[in-house]
């Protein structure tokens, strides 16, 4: 299955390749198309997101009150998110939807030097502004970007505090598998965790607005 998904990005990228002549272009192309097609999937786990976050205050405060009985915690913990019409697995399912077209890309922009010689292509412009995609990036910029970009989408994401290390974890890996792998790879990491913050400031706009007149109101 997921072999198919390669096969069908690459002839996608290789479309765009040929059509703009310059391969990063054709990689940011690629990530934009994407994530438009997840899109309803991540729409929906970043509102699912939300919706546990909305009502974190009220987690807190069981916390607090149940912190001696973990049952009774678990029970009305369980009682909290139906009344809210809550599903706190609903955010999972869209993502492991989506990991077989994750792995898909991770695969293709790994291997895309050797998908090209497949092809009967030997020489191709590889590269993009100072970076040679199919190469790793030597000069850090990349994977301290999508590392960095990595931390503002987990900040944004995280809606539990027992999740707190991951925020710090996560963009470190991220950092560290980009040094040894193609910058292209690096390239869509920092792409698609953008394109995930701006969905995810898109989604909370409307608590955002309301947040900012409460306060001009006090």
């Amino acid at each position: 299955m997921i072999q198919s998904i390669v096969e069908i990005l690459f002839e996608v990228l290789l479309y765009f390749y040929e059509l703009t002549g310059n391969y990063g272009v054709a990689i940011i192309i690629l990530t934009i198309i994407v994530k438009v097609i997840t899109f309803p999937l991540t729409n929906k786990q970043l509102q699912s997101t939300k919706a546990i976050q909305e009502i974190q205050p009220e987690i807190k405060k069981l916390q607090e009150k149940y912190k001696n009985d973990k049952e009774k915690l678990n029970e009305e913990t369980m009682k909290l998110w139906k009344e809210n019409k809550i599903n706190p697995l609903a955010g999972c399912l869209p993502l492991i939807v989506q990991f077989p077209v994750l792995i898909a890309m991770f695969r293709l922009l790994q291997d895309t030097e050797a998908l090209f010689l497949s092809k009967g292509i030997m020489e191709f412009d590889k590269m993009f502004l100072i970076f040679d995609m199919t190469q790793r990036d030597t000069t850090f910029i990349l994977p301290i970007l999508a590392g960095v970009s990595t931390f503002l989408q987990q900040r944004l994401m995280t809606t539990d505090q027992s999740q707190k290390a991951m925020l710090y974890m996560m963009p470190i890996m991220l950092f560290a598998f980009s040094i040894s792998l193609p910058a292209g790879l690096a390239m869509y990491w920092v792409l698609q965790n953008l394109l995930s913050v701006g969905q995810h400031m898109l989604i909370n706009k409307p608590v955002l607005k309301g947040a900012l007149k409460k306060n001009e109101n006090s």
